[in-house]
């Protein structure tokens, strides 16, 4: 596409320039006519903002406005430091040494090239940039008056403006692509047009930014590829069985309970790091529920089915395939939720079957969610229910939006620069191959979730929600249960889930793991990474537990298998389709395989 000028500078051919101009807007005019057809098709009125934004800022102008001397005073604070910058860039341009005004935080990435640093007019565009940001960030977070969903929501949403306005996501303030500009004659501009129209082509006129190479992976020759059979299904969900890696096992056979936000595979991305293949050569019978990705079928499935298909049904299939009436359960986030729902139906109901419990990162009191909760009030959940009730259920897509932009630097601007900016194509990566590959929430489920759950916080009342008609009261849980959590999860706050271990009725072993929702748990022993802090004292203060912990280097999976295994004994490996239950197919089955774009 371009000649070699010189030895660092290449010039793009008129010819092929304006053949590639000519496939760009011939691609985008296409693309905007079916978004417009697509649009226009759409049954009733349009909400022009179903995240009850304006609203959140509307009352914080009048609140901050009713206070002019606090704006005035923070006009002038700004006023001054730019004083400052000016000063000390007039400095460095005349070759003196001067200490920046501000600085980035050590882990923004955005100013990783050393331009930003020893360029005079890089470093000032950095520093007026993060001067701004303060600014506005200072600005509405001194507003008094406002309530405390609202204050969190315009603060986040000042976060997203504020990212967005980075000066590394433009072409003319960011030196890295500037570089590469003049290096590549332009090329690059050119390359990442086609990428942003391949991303608008396959999320079908809406943005869907590609994050990894998707065609490097593939589900059950590169990823999830532990060696198992599914040995029993329904209309939710698959049960697989992983082959024995061992002479013997632990009696009681473990039940790994996914969210079904995602699939299941995170525990089982590639053997170095698979939990499921770990625990399988630790000497477990590991099943797994492999969740189907619901369609407009399954709409009225709530979270009650969830729990009947889902770990009672599998409870029942996992004695027939072992002969064992009690299984230890792990359940992951919203299987955590699910599996700790299903404790307290079991306990009411007086039914055997779970003898142990894990959770993993898993949220049960809901009175401080995090910043999920912004998403979380009556005119956001009135417009996402009108908008399930278009197909049944919630477009996987718009889940993964929501979590991106928790972090929205890392997952939605660094892939910006990267693909349109730079023009280069996204790493390989397994992770986001797998944060990518989205399903959907059915109707009624996750409307039950949303509003009993994260907007009521009815789970922590005892009765506060039915599941087949049963009161769900975790004061009833005797079931002993060792919790997880993640020390800077942004999805389940650790000091949130700590809560159960006041609710329970049982004994609660609280572990704390380094790092974040996903490398919190997904830590292998062989990585040596990160550590854990651990204290058996029951205490109400999640600070005073941390305050008396004993921190561990290194991996928490073999303390978890110390517990897990306490009260067992060994027996004879057991193989799919050894039992009762016929095999139904290969793993990892075709529930998983199903994507939803």
């Amino acid at each position: 596409m371009a000649e070699e000028k010189g030895a660092d500078v290449k010039v793009i051919d008129p010819a092929e320039l304006s053949q590639a101009m000519a496939n760009i807007a011939e691609r985008s005019q296409r693309i905007v006519a079916d978004f417009v057809a697509r649009q226009a098709a759409e049954p009733g009125p349009q909400n022009f903002d179903p995240l009850n934004i304006g609203n959140a800022f509307m009352e914080m102008t009048a609140k901050m406005m009713s206070d002019p001397a606090k704006l005035v005073e923070a006009n002038l604070t700004l006023w001054n430091d730019y004083l400052s910058l000016w000063q000390n860039t007039a400095r460095r341009l005349m070759g003196e040494h001067s200490e920046p005004v501000a600085k980035p935080e050590p882990a923004d990435r955005r100013f990783k090239d050393e331009m930003w640093e020893e360029n005079e007019v890089f470093d000032f565009i950095k520093q007026s940039y993060l001067l701004s940001a303060r600014y506005m960030h200072g600005v509405v977070n001194g507003v008094e008056g406002l309530d405390e969903h609202t204050a969190q929501k315009v603060d986040f949403y000042t976060r997203q403006f504020v990212d967005a306005m980075a000066p590394s996501n433009f072409v003319l303030t960011n030196p890295e692509v500037l570089r590469t500009t003049i290096e590549s004659g332009g090329e690059n501009l050119v390359k990442g047009l086609n990428n942003l129209l391949s991303d608008l082509e396959r999320g079908k006129g809406k943005l869907s930014i590609k994050m990894t190479d998707y065609d490097a992976f593939k589900v059950g020759e590169n990823i999830a590829v532990t060696p198992g059979k599914v040995v029993y299904q329904n209309d939710l969900m698959q049960l697989l069985q992983f082959n024995p890696t061992t002479e013997t096992v632990v009696d009681r056979p473990l039940l790994i309970v996914p969210p079904w936000i995602n699939k299941y595979y995170i525990l089982d991305l590639r053997p170095k790091n698979s939990f499921i293949k770990w625990a399988v050569d630790q000497g477990h019978t590991v099943f797994v529920i492999s969740w189907v990705n619901p369609d407009e079928h399954l709409a009225a499935k709530d979270f009650g089915d969830y729990m009947h298909e889902g770990p009672l049904a599998a409870i029942k299939a996992i004695e027939q395939a072992t002969g064992h009436k009690e299984v230890n359960a792990v359940g992951y986030c919203l299987g955590g939720t699910l599996t700790v729902c299903t404790l307290a139906y079991m306990a009411a109901k007086g039914l055997p079957g779970i003898a142990s419990a894990t959770l993993f990162t898993t949220m049960t009191d809901f009175s401080e969610p995090g910043e999920l909760g912004i998403f979380i009030d009556e005119e956001q959940l009135v417009s996402l229910e009108a908008k399930m009730s278009e197909h049944g259920y919630l477009d996987g897509r718009d889940m993964a939006m929501t979590f991106n932009m928790l972090r929205a630097n890392d997952l939605i601007w660094s892939f910006v620069v990267n693909n349109y900016l730079l023009g280069k194509d996204p790493f390989p990566f397994d992770l986001l191959y797998w944060n990518s590959d989205s399903t959907r929430m059915p109707a009624a489920m996750h409307s039950f979730y949303l509003r009993k759950m994260y907007q009521q916080n009815l789970l922590t009342q005892p009765g506060g929600i039915q599941l087949d008609g049963v009161d769900i009261d975790l004061g009833k849980i005797k079931t002993p249960i060792y919790m997880l959590s993640a020390r800077e999860d942004h999805i389940a706050p650790w000091k949130s889930t700590y809560a159960l271990t006041q609710n329970s009725g049982g004994p609660v072993k609280f572990v704390l793991a380094a790092s974040g929702h996903i490398a919190g748990v997904v830590n292998p022993p062989a990585a040596n990474k990160y550590c854990y802090w651990t204290n058996n004292k029951k205490v109400k203060n999640p600070d005073t537990w941390l305050n008396g912990a004993t921190q561990v280097e290194g991996s928490w999976w073999p303390d978890w298998h110390a517990w897990a295994s306490k009260g067992t004994k060994p027996v004879p490996a057991r193989t799919p389709g050894d039992g009762k239950l016929a095999i139904v197919e290969d793993g990892p089955g075709a529930y998983v395989k199903e994507r939803a774009v």
